[in-house]
């Protein structure tokens, strides 16, 4: 991607555009308008959305103009993996309103999960940052962009101005989709939340596993739970000898597929 795309608004540019956003809140056309007006941040080519309840549910928030197969994205997303998304780590811990860089917070293992495979490799996406955004009933969603294909990373320059337009992003988000979880969402939240959990492992095993599929190495295993990585490697091989499974593809398929 061109560096001269990335270059600031003009200060007319950029109010013009959160005019015309905030002239929209409550419309359709206000995802379309804002992400015009992100655009002159940063050049992406996606931007959607989920929502996650307090209980554990995650939503659909916005995901018209996805770049691949609904299916991919978010059926399955909503299916269950949403709980090894780092994005929803992050604001099950913090949900202030802020801006989050998938790269700042995702383990060091990540790139080799099922769920980086199938969420990440199958869509093309190379590239994310989310604003967060609180809503009505403790609801939190986050609003992602993402860069995709043969798209450079965001650079530093764009995520400070990104980071610097956040407020006013989570603010009109806020705005036009505070009332969602009361309109659209309340009466599906009967369903089970999405736990990790075998009745042939033990509370410390699950919660390794959950580790593991997050993306999260021996060494950061061990760093978290306070554990020697020879521990955590004895841990490892009696999970994989209980389930009777050789590889992490198996632990993905076994818990989440």
């Amino acid at each position: 991607m061109s560096r001269s795309q990335t270059r600031p608004p003009s200060f007319e540019a950029w109010n013009a555009a959160l005019g015309t956003v905030t002239g929209r809140i409550g419309s359709r056309g206000f995802p379309d308008a804002l992400a015009s007006a992100l655009g002159l941040l940063a050049p992406f080519q996606m931007m959607n959305g989920f929502v996650y309840s307090p209980d554990g549910h995650a939503f659909d928030l916005y995901n018209e103009k996805i770049v691949v197969e609904r299916s991919i994205i978010v059926d399955r997303y909503l299916g269950g993996t949403f709980v090894l998304d780092p994005f929803y780590d992050a604001v099950r811990g913090d949900d202030s309103q802020r801006m989050i860089v998938m790269r700042e917070l995702a383990p060091d293992d990540f790139r080799q999960t099922e769920y980086y495979r199938l969420h990440y490799v199958t869509t093309q996406i190379v590239d994310e940052i989310g604003f967060v955004m609180k809503l009505e009933d403790d609801f939190c969603a986050v609003l992602s962009l993402s860069r995709t294909g043969a798209a450079d990373l965001f650079a530093d320059e764009e995520l400070q101005r990104l980071r610097a337009a956040a407020p006013v992003v989570c603010a009109l988000g806020e705005r036009h989709w505070f009332h969602l979880p009361s309109l659209a969402l309340a009466a599906a939240t009967t369903r089970p939340s999405k736990r990790i959990e075998h009745p042939l492992l033990t509370r410390r095993e699950l919660e390794i596993v959950t580790l593991i599929l997050k993306g999260h190495s021996n060494i950061s295993l061990a760093a978290l739970l306070s554990l020697s990585p020879n521990t955590v490697k004895v841990h490892r091989r009696q999970i994989y000898s209980k389930l009777n499974i050789s590889s992490q593809a198996e632990l993905f398929r076994l818990f989440l597929a």
